[in-house]
């Protein structure tokens, strides 16, 4: 909710607006599809209308998701993640492997050994710990660890993050 959605260029905004009419119906379908197979819509998914012209969603956030579902599976580019709830870090680390994209993967941790075994074993072009970035910069790879990506340096899109204590 403290994300600010606005003009891309303006001083202060978080998330600009998607790329298109259809980027924002597909998104806005990813939702619907997010919610149709199960998971709870915590946060955001609508369409908004602001000020300056553009296509505007809210940032959305799933839970209770599971690692089958769509959006779990597929590219969505556009500002949606999701929560999926593990029993154990060899679970976490399967579920952020069980991709076939594979562009960044983080995790958050006091471990420090199950930190050092994530960037070993973790299938991602970029791998964060304990990292507080959202999103990457354009001087980031953009086609992860197995070369898939049909965006080149995007700034939003579905993110698989595992988080453990």
């Amino acid at each position: 909710a403290k994300i600010k959605v606005g003009d891309a260029l303006a001083q202060g905004t978080d998330i600009g607006p998607v790329s298109s009419k259809s980027q924002l119906e597909q998104d806005l379908e990813y939702i619907a599809i997010g919610q149709g197979e199960g998971a709870t819509l915590a946060a955001g998914g609508e369409r908004l209308k602001l000020e300056t012209d553009g296509y505007y969603m809210s940032p959305a956030l799933f839970s209770e998701s599971a690692a089958s579902m769509r959006i779990n599976k597929e590219e969505i580019f556009g500002p949606v993640a999701s929560v999926i709830r593990v029993k154990n870090y060899e679970e976490a680390l399967a579920t952020a492997n069980d991709t076939e994209f594979g562009l960044s993967a983080g995790i958050a941790t006091t471990s420090l050994k199950h930190a050092t075994h994530f960037k070993r074993h973790s299938q991602a072009g970029m791998v964060m710990v304990n990292c507080r970035r959202r999103g990457w910069t354009t001087t980031c790879p953009s086609a992860g660890a197995r070369g898939r990506a049909t965006g080149r340096a995007s700034r939003a899109g579905t993110r698989r993050s595992s988080s453990l204590s």
